[in-house]
């Protein structure tokens, strides 16, 4: 069984490497095609897309999938128009690869040119969303990389029915050197499989996994290939006692139940001590859906909260609770950040310059926002398109990973003849 996987994760992985020379020297326009013909794909295919997820749908009721799991993975006409305005937004940006990153003369006559490149095989391991395969097929083949696709079993026919449009895409341009297998779709599910791609960094240049704490550390611990991780987002917010009354409640709840499900829906909230009607802003957050779980002191303000345990500070919540801590200055919110963070988002609500500039200036997350919702800690709001992951790391690239960060660099050097002394 071991010798079968390894087999099969070779094989994969070697036909994606040799695709990934045929999509490096696509030009821009070769490129953007094949992509408009994905978004039409998407489109004219949305009642199968549907009939094909809704068979996901139905396993995951069966299976018992939290809501938030099930939300994730729901594909609706609305999010099938979403994933090809996406295309449509990588379509029109920039092509990164052939830019100059840095030209010069050196004074013994070497002409330098520095040009962006792309990174190659980028295998990306992702839970539950079927949108994920078109976001990253899309950004990979405009800047040129191949990518290896490995989604969850709970979306198993979705994901199939998406990379199938995106190969039936490739095929139709008929473009010499460039197959299918530019955009490799495991129909394997199981975790044991993954392991053997792990080992294969003669023909993977990075992994960027997606998905749950449990996910994340199983692909760390077993990787010889780099890992860029999409790890769990434990959002905080801090509101001060010199935010705008106005922007509160509409942030709160944008940033916690507009969408609960996913990395950058705020999972704690730290009140100052003397912000105006702590009682009247948790009742209303009670009121839109919110549920508040917090310590003595808040279920002194609001009896209906449920008692917070430190480990709740520390969790992801994905659904609708919310942790709540009363704090006495911004000082004591970024203690309790530095603390809890997951080092994906953090936000404070606040007028005063001093502290806006402190809380910016000595938190370290991915993203740290001021005065609106968390909700756009997202590579398409960014202006990316879409994105392959929201990194958490610091090296290479930190939040959203968009196009530019799909690539690296070669130095071309031409001289004249010039031996070094």
């Amino acid at each position: 069984m071991a010798n079968e996987l390894t087999n099969y994760a070779k094989d994969l992985a070697t036909k994606a490497r040799l695709a990934s020379r045929g999509l490096k020297g696509l030009n821009t326009i070769q490129k953007n095609a094949v992509l408009l013909r994905v978004e039409e794909l998407l489109l004219k295919n949305e009642s199968a897309i549907i009939e094909k997820n809704q068979l996901d749908i139905k396993s995951g009721k069966e299976k018992g999938l939290s809501l938030a799991m099930m939300d994730r993975l729901l594909l609706d006409s609305k999010r099938i128009k979403g994933m090809a305005k996406s295309i449509e937004e990588i379509r029109n940006l920039p092509d990164p690869i052939g830019e100059v990153v840095r030209g010069t003369i050196l004074p013994n006559g070497l002409e330098l040119l520095t040009k962006r490149v792309p990174i190659g095989v980028v295998m990306t391991i992702f839970e539950s969303r079927p949108n994920v395969i078109i976001d990253i097929a899309s950004l990979s083949f405009k800047s040129g990389n191949a990518c290896i696709l490995r989604g969850g079993s709970e979306a198993f026919h979705s994901n199939l029915i998406l990379s199938s449009l995106f190969h039936e895409a490739i095929e139709e341009a008929k473009i010499p050197g460039v197959t299918k297998d530019g955009v490799t779709f495991v129909e394997n599910t199981n975790r044991e499989a993954m392991v053997p791609f792990f080992q294969l960094d003669d023909l993977i240049d990075v992994i960027v996994p997606r998905g749950g704490e449990a996910l994340i550390r199983f692909v760390s611990e077993n990787s010889k290939i780099p890992v860029i991780k999409h790890d769990k987002g434990v959002t905080n917010l801090y509101l001060s006692n010199h935010a705008n009354p106005e922007i509160v409640f509409p942030i709160l709840v944008n940033s916690k139940v507009q969408r609960p499900g996913v990395c950058n829906a705020l999972e704690n909230l730290f009140i100052h001590k003397d912000y105006a009607d702590i009682s009247g802003l948790l009742s209303k957050l009670e009121a839109s859906g919110i549920q508040v779980l917090g310590d003595a002191s808040i279920q002194n303000i609001l009896p209906s909260a449920k008692l917070a345990s430190e480990e709740d500070f520390y969790t992801e919540f994905l659904d609708t609770r919310l942790s709540v801590r009363i704090v006495s200055s911004v000082s004591e919110a970024m203690e309790h950040i530095r603390k809890y963070s997951s080092g994906h988002t953090e936000c404070i609500l606040s007028e005063d310059a001093s502290e806006i500039r402190k809380f910016q200036q000595e938190l370290d997350s991915a993203a740290i926002f001021v005065n609106c919702s968390t909700r756009f800690h997202d590579g398409g709001e960014y202006g990316l398109g879409a994105e392959v992951g929201i990194s958490t790391g610091k090296l290479h690239v930190r939040g959203p990973m968009g196009l530019i960060h799909l690539t690296t660099t070669t130095t071309y050097v031409t001289g004249s003849g010039q031996v070094r002394g």
